[in-house]
């Protein structure tokens, strides 16, 4: 899910769609209008997802997509290698996700946990 907003209308610490990826906006910064033509802002963005840095220059009126990041609670079902099947709180569905690098060895069985979604994707963010 998404919804658009002009570019002017954007800050640092919010988040912004650039190549179907959600990212964090690191910086922000706009030109002031030429002779012929209308400001622009240079985006500077980092992946939720992949944590690549993407960096893009838009017009000030220009229209972007906005990300809808739902950021949720599950409880660890159980834990299959690299894997975890989790249980979200809410809507008691089961998924399978890929434990991230920084949270191996620290899942617990029953333990909830938080994650990100956004785009069809989701993310371990605290345990």
């Amino acid at each position: 899910m998404k919804e658009m907003a002009e570019v002017r209308e954007l800050k640092e610490n919010r988040y912004i769609i650039i190549d179907n990826e959600p990212c964090k906006i690191v910086s922000m910064t706009t030109s002031k209008p030429g002779k012929h033509g209308e400001a622009k802002a240079r985006i500077e963005a980092i992946g939720v997802f992949d944590n690549q840095k993407r960096s893009v220059i838009f017009p000030v009126r220009h229209k972007v997509a906005i990300p809808i990041i739902d950021r949720r609670v599950a409880q660890v079902i159980s834990i299959m290698g690299d894997k975890v099947q989790l249980m979200d709180m809410e809507t008691y569905e089961t998924f399978e996700m890929e434990i991230p690098d920084e949270f191996k060895g620290k899942l617990k069985e029953g333990e909830e946990i938080q994650y990100l979604q956004a785009l069809g994707k989701r993310k371990i963010t605290r345990v």
